[in-house]
């Protein structure tokens, strides 16, 4: 199994950060590894990603679970859960004021192993996000 993980502790509030997260078309305005991201953001939609990790290339993604202010998944994969990628993206408020924000990403399923070998290091996307997310949170509050 093939996981990636980041966080970050924001100065803002969870619903500042959730909007932030929520809002599909302005994603390429604070983060730089994404050129886009089509849908709309909410429980049940199906969302497409487009990263400059992988120019040209779509993940097609469904929103699976949306506690807003909380915790928000977004999965992906072959059918059968032959390959499946799940996004987790939790809000923990501090005692400080301030939110504990965490993304991981996990690659499962048979064809798992053989498939992760072509997934590139994404942990620097995954940093550079949460970096991205603290600033543009923190810069709104």
């Amino acid at each position: 199994m093939k996981s990636f993980a980041t966080s970050a502790v924001i100065r803002s509030s969870p619903e500042a950060i959730w909007a932030i997260l929520t809002d599909a078309r302005r994603w390429p305005e604070w983060n730089r590894t994404v050129d886009r991201v089509d849908g709309e953001i909410a429980l049940g939609k199906k969302i497409t990603v487009h990263t400059k990790t992988s120019p040209g290339r779509a993940f097609p993604l469904k929103v699976r679970e949306f506690v807003p202010g909380r915790r928000m998944v977004w999965s992906g994969g072959m059918p059968f859960g032959l390959f499946k990628g799940e996004r987790v993206f939790t809000l923990s408020p501090q005692s400080d004021g301030s939110v504990e924000f965490v993304m991981r990403e996990e690659f499962t399923g048979p064809l798992a192993p053989l498939i992760a070998r072509s997934i590139p290091d994404l942990q620097p996307s995954f940093d550079e996000v949460a970096a991205a997310l603290k600033h543009r949170a923190e810069q709104a509050t």
